[in-house]
């Protein structure tokens, strides 16, 4: 295993502060808001790869449990992560390291895609479970409200993510 260096570090804080500020880029449109939040999280997979990626995203949800405001709308805090969208905000570990995981260097834009959309489904599972359970929603209700109306963007955040992935990879040098 590669050693966790200053410039793993450094990238890693740099994409854990990218997915704060696109998180913030959000459209409250019911229950879970619609952000650039998973974009940032693809991104941090795919571009620092599944170890750093994970390192990064796990760093955003450890700063949201200690209130800090890096959530959409400026939210933080344990509250927030227990409350109906913790399981998509929890999700998004796995999510990520998937994404890296599909996007080692020189990898296939497809494969690149496929990943992401197995971790995107794994954080739409995990997310609308949760969001049952704190909710007592049905299926078809929370599939509805959580799921549904968010899988156009996500599909174009996916083909994003995964073309700028390269160019990110390269300007880098990483991964």
């Amino acid at each position: 295993m590669k050693n966790f260096g200053v410039r793993d570090m450094v990238f890693c804080a740099l994409f854990t502060a990218a997915t704060v500020a696109l998180s913030q880029v959000s459209v409250p449109i019911g229950p879970v808001p619609l952000s650039l939040g998973t974009l940032a999280v693809m991104l941090c997979g795919m571009a620092l790869g599944a170890r750093n990626g994970g390192i990064a995203v796990g760093c955003y949800i450890l700063l949201g449990l200690a209130g800090a405001p890096v959530f959409a709308g400026f939210r933080g805090g344990a509250a927030v992560l227990a409350g109906p969208t913790g399981g998509y905000i929890v999700g998004y570990l796995p999510y990520a390291v998937l994404c890296g995981l599909g996007a080692k260097r020189g990898s296939s834009f497809l494969r690149r895609c496929l990943f992401a959309l197995l971790g995107m489904i794994l954080c739409y599972a995990l997310g609308t479970a949760f969001f049952m359970v704190s909710t007592g929603s049905a299926l078809p209700a929370a599939l509805a409200a959580c799921v549904l109306p968010f899988l156009p963007g996500d599909a174009a955040k996916i083909l994003l993510a995964a073309w700028v992935t390269p160019r990110l990879q390269k300007a880098l040098k990483c991964c």
